[in-house]
């Protein structure tokens, strides 16, 4: 059941600790949310058919900009989903799950990029990297492709990320710093860069299955 816009709004806010005020009161109560603490095995940094790696992901939709778009991050064997519904309305058009702050954050030096194992439904995602800390922060983007009902495998090098603040290109933006990797984000969006539309997107349900989130060298 999805809660009314304001309760799936406090729920962001309280899961991802973004408004400082209520962080601070969250941790003199004791309520903020455990570290969100990765352990990559070989080049896998997160196997999606556990439900570990699942927990430290949240639902992170246009509702936080007043939208009404509803998604989350459902366990599954096979690879959890990134499912919903996403709308226009309200001036929304986002659905996105992200990592709490990982810590410590990784380090991701010597790897080329990252390579995923998804199941998509034809639409066009993005997957976001950040190296800052802070909520509202810079974003290293890339955009992908998916296939209905097959299963892809998608490499995505760091070199070809392109650094956005809120879906508009930063031309000027500091290299991506690969020793402090400290959150993750994956989007399907009505937007691609400045004002440009997703090709792929139409509002209504979707679907994105993930097995697994890892990196490779060349």
């Amino acid at each position: 059941m999805f809660l009314p816009d304001f309760g799936r709004w406090w729920q962001t806010a309280t899961y991802f600790e973004a408004v400082p005020i209520v962080n601070c009161v969250q941790r003199l109560l004791g309520m903020h949310p455990p570290p969100a603490t990765v352990t990559p095995q070989g080049e896998i940094i997160f196997d999606m058919t556990r439900p570990e790696s699942v927990s430290v992901w949240g639902a992170l939709d246009d509702v936080v900009m007043g939208g009404r778009s509803q998604s989350g991050l459902v366990p599954d064997p096979a690879g959890a989903r990134f499912e919903g519904v996403v709308t226009t309305e309200n001036n929304g058009g986002f659905a996105s799950v992200r990592t709490r702050n990982l810590q410590p954050p990784l380090d991701l030096r010597g790897h080329s990029g990252l390579v995923l194992r998804v199941r998509g439904d034809g639409k066009r995602y993005k997957f976001l990297v950040r190296d800052d800390a802070n909520w509202d922060s810079l974003a290293y983007s890339a955009q992908f492709d998916t296939q209905p009902a097959t299963w892809i495998t998608v490499k995505l090098p760091f070199s070809d990320l392109v650094p956005v603040f809120r879906a508009k290109t930063v031309p000027n933006a500091p290299p991506l710093d690969l020793s402090r990797i400290v959150s993750l984000q994956i989007m399907l969006s009505k937007f691609a860069y400045d004002g440009q539309r997703n090709p792929t997107f139409a509002p209504g349900p979707f679907r994105l299955q993930i097995a697994s989130i890892g990196t490779y060298r060349e």
